[in-house]
């Protein structure tokens, strides 16, 4: 008979408990996780450790769920191991957030097992995903037409979660529950093949692999563990390549040159490693955006800009050679200019006078009578100036292009409008039709905010 920790002994120690620790164990009240709480119990007392099991009741299916509930605490009161017991109501969540009733479900589930871990000192909590199951994933993702990530299956640790039995098959715990009597309860669900993908591909697609090769879930777990040394070596190489990417708080940069030196394979990574070190996280950025960005370097020639928008309030912008990422900032809002009280705009602080002082724009005096309304917004590049000397007006992205000021710079320049009429941009010019007349003239002090870029 198998003996009640040999089936654990197969995985790294580095996914056990240690000698004294505390370890918490996730339980539904299914086959797998029972026979996983069976043997973290007998491996826990044999090196002086204890093990706590947490049950999350997810209220999806009525009173089986209640079910569930109540025998988990049952069989943990005959066994004499701790129970911490969580519910929730999923289908809010779900509504709340947008989320699907899996997605929603497991978010709350994984809450409640940190939370109740930090409670009792554990510092990892164990789940019963075994071999079988990540056969499953495997196969799941490349229906789904995952990257190579996906074909790497399960994490044997993932930040604070430890999957213990992922070299161990489904057939085998049921021997281990029969060898030992683990009792356990079904989920009714789960014999339904319409319920869910992977129930279907669990209930008739592996049984037919496993007709064609008995061995075919030892072999998937295998090809996927190979795969996993693979992404691993790229996702160095990707590190090593960016381990000097210029940051700052809100924008990362980098030398497209850099890109496009390193192999293909690496390239999509070496992007993703940018969203880690702009600190929004890799969650959301599919293959579609870092094409999307690989494209814009492409087909961007030398001394052009271009930008896209992505996940996470995330702008990517092409400018000299360099791919730029940051994080977009708060739009910027019109705002009335009133005489001498100054008014914080973006970059800068602007303040309407009747003298020039300092740097700034010198206006037509009329353009404070009473029927004109004077007004800071952002410079809507459509819209154009007829500079002094010009042949006629000009868009004001035209005029930013001959400049070279770049699309970032450009959205973040003061412009004003003179009832709802551009008159003058900063660093571009004003208009010919408000130009001063003799010695009257309305001000507008600007100011550039030093802190706002760091300098």
């Amino acid at each position: 008979m198998t003996t009640r920790t040999e089936l654990l002994e197969r995985a790294p120690c580095a996914v056990l408990p240690e000698r004294g620790e505390a370890a918490l164990c996730a339980v539904s009240g299914g086959l797998d996780s029972m026979c996983l709480l069976h043997m973290l119990d007998g491996w826990s007392k044999a090196r002086g450790g204890r093990v706590i099991a947490a049950h999350f009741n997810h209220r999806l299916r009525g009173a089986a769920a209640d079910r569930d509930e109540a025998f988990v605490r049952e069989i943990c009161a005959q066994w004499n191991i701790p129970l911490a017991v969580g519910r929730g109501d999923v289908g809010a969540l779900a509504r709340e957030k947008g989320l699907c009733v899996e997605e929603a479900a497991r978010n709350m589930r994984y809450d409640f097992l940190r939370r109740t871990a930090e409670a009792e000192g554990c510092s990892y909590i164990c789940t019963a995903h075994h071999a079988d199951d990540n056969a499953e994933t495997v196969l799941l993702n490349l229906l789904r037409g995952t990257g190579l990530k996906g074909l790497t299956g399960m994490e044997r640790q993932r930040d604070m979660i430890l999957r213990p039995l992922l070299d161990v098959t489904r057939a085998e715990l049921e021997d281990y529950a029969a060898a030992w009597n683990i009792p356990h309860v079904e989920d009714e669900t789960n014999a339904d093949p319409s319920a869910a993908s992977r129930n279907r591909l669990r209930l008739q697609v592996m049984p037919l692999l496993k007709e064609l090769n008995p061995r075919a879930v030892e072999h998937i777990c295998g090809t996927a563990e190979r795969l996993r040394s693979i992404d691993d070596s790229l996702e160095r190489d990707a590190a090593e390549r960016t381990a000097h990417v210029e940051v700052r708080e809100g924008r990362v940069n980098l030398a497209c040159e850099a890109i496009f030196g390193a192999p293909e394979a690496v390239r999509p990574r070496m992007l993703l490693r940018l969203f880690d070190l702009l600190g929004v996280g890799r969650r959301d950025i599919g293959a579609a955006h870092v094409n999307a960005l690989l494209d814009m370097c492409r087909r961007t020639g030398q001394g052009n800009e271009s930008r896209i928008s992505l996940p996470h309030g995330v702008t990517a912008r092409y400018c000299r050679r360099r791919l730029i990422l940051e994080t977009r900032p708060q739009p910027l809002t019109e705002i009335p200019l009133v005489p001498d009280q100054p008014v914080r705009w973006g970059d800068y602080t602007l303040t309407l006078l009747d003298h020039p002082e300092g740097h700034g724009m010198a206006l037509r005096d009329r353009t404070i009578c009473e029927n004109w309304e004077v007004k800071a917004a952002p410079c809507v590049p459509g819209d154009r100036l007829a500079l002094p000397g010009s042949r006629g007006a000009r868009s004001v992205k035209r005029l930013c292009l001959d400049k070279r000021i770049t699309l970032e710079e450009r959205d973040r320049l003061p412009a004003v409008y003179i009832n709802g009429r551009l008159a003058a941009v900063w660093r571009l010019g004003v208009d010919q039709e408000f130009l001063p007349e003799g010695s009257a003239v309305r001000f507008i002090k600007i100011e550039h905010n030093r802190e706002a870029d760091g300098s």
